[in-house]
């Protein structure tokens, strides 16, 4: 064990397309202040193109690799999850909002006592 990190033959250029993403970002910003004269439609669209191809190479990485199986992932984990119907969101709603209001006038009653026995005592 050398305790140097092994790079695989998938990471090796995995810096330099990093610093690609990091420069177009860059170039982005930059030309979005250096064009502000011209109008905010082309600007946007040469941000999201720009935002699409720095996407595309961080994709191409080993991190990115990884991002994309997450993604994946979750959206097969969205589809097995049981979301509750109309009924049962009203009706837990309705408890939180009574809950809220009960626990209002509870701090508010102990203010107003706490309030009173305090300023008794000073005055």
């Amino acid at each position: 064990m050398s305790g140097k990190p092994e790079v695989t033959a998938e990471g090796r250029l995995d810096g330099l397309k990093w610093g690609l993403v990091f420069a177009l970002v860059a170039a982005g910003a930059y030309g979005n202040y250096y064009f502000s004269a011209e109008s905010i439609l082309y600007r946007v669209v040469a941000l999201l193109a720009l935002g699409a191809v720095a996407g595309y190479i961080g994709l191409q990485t080993v991190k990115g690799g990884a991002f994309w199986n997450l993604v994946k992932d979750a959206k097969v984990e969205i589809r097995k999850v049981v979301w509750p119907t109309r009924q049962e969101t009203v009706q837990t709603t309705l408890i939180v909002v009574a809950v809220v209001i009960v626990m209002g006038l509870i701090l508010w009653a102990l203010d107003s006592l706490l309030g009173w026995a305090i300023s008794s005592l000073i005055g």
